[in-house]
């Protein structure tokens, strides 16, 4: 077998979802089309082909500790110039998402791995391009606004093609948890952040 690149999110969704991907495509990103809007949880990473049922049995257990939580999207901001990016800031659900990488990327788990920066959630709207194209993007969406909660996440794999295809969604808390947990049951488990 082998290697297979795959990265784990959340996905953005409908309308919200489409309509930045359009927005990105428009401000000239040629990747837009082969990535699904979303905010990142682990990064592209190469892993063998013969570890995605670990990896599938590991993001089971994430998801089955977390809990929905509210998720907000306001304005823009940029790496520049450490990296060539614009994005939509995540406002709200920032802690959650946090915590959520850091059960995801585990020392101890299958999908172990450093990162090249310190992790900030975000919705990448424009990378790589020209700066007046970039500048255009920052400016366009400067008063963007998005609010949903957050049930799960997703695992991708890239195809040769350069697309990234969704394998399988991960409900938080499993079929039977309700939308929102009381807070007993938050105050019970220290390791979940408080929504």
């Amino acid at each position: 077998m082998g290697t297979v690149t795959i990265g784990v999110s959340i996905a953005v969704p409908e309308p919200h979802g489409s309509l930045l991907q359009e927005r990105r495509a428009g401000f000239g990103d040629p990747a837009a089309s082969g990535i699904p809007t979303h905010v990142t949880l682990l990064p592209p990473t190469e892993v063998a082909e013969s570890a995605l049922p670990a990896i599938e049995a590991h993001l089971l257990d994430v998801a089955a500790a977390g809990r929905p939580f509210s998720m907000r999207l306001s304005g823009t901001g940029t790496f520049r110039p450490l990296s060539p990016v614009v994005y939509v800031r995540v406002a709200d659900g920032t802690e959650s998402c946090a915590w959520l990488q850091k059960q995801v990327r585990d020392a101890s788990g299958p999908c172990a791995r450093e990162l090249q920066f310190p992790y900030h959630p975000h919705v990448t709207v424009a990378h790589g391009i020209d700066d007046e194209a970039m500048d255009h993007a920052f400016e366009a969406l400067s008063s963007y606004e998005a609010e949903w909660t957050c049930t799960g996440f997703a695992l991708y794999e890239q195809g040769a093609d350069g697309v990234w295809r969704k394998l399988r969604e991960y409900v938080f808390g499993g079929a039977v948890v309700p939308p929102q947990a009381c807070p007993s049951e938050r105050d019970s488990n220290s390791t979940l952040p408080a929504l």
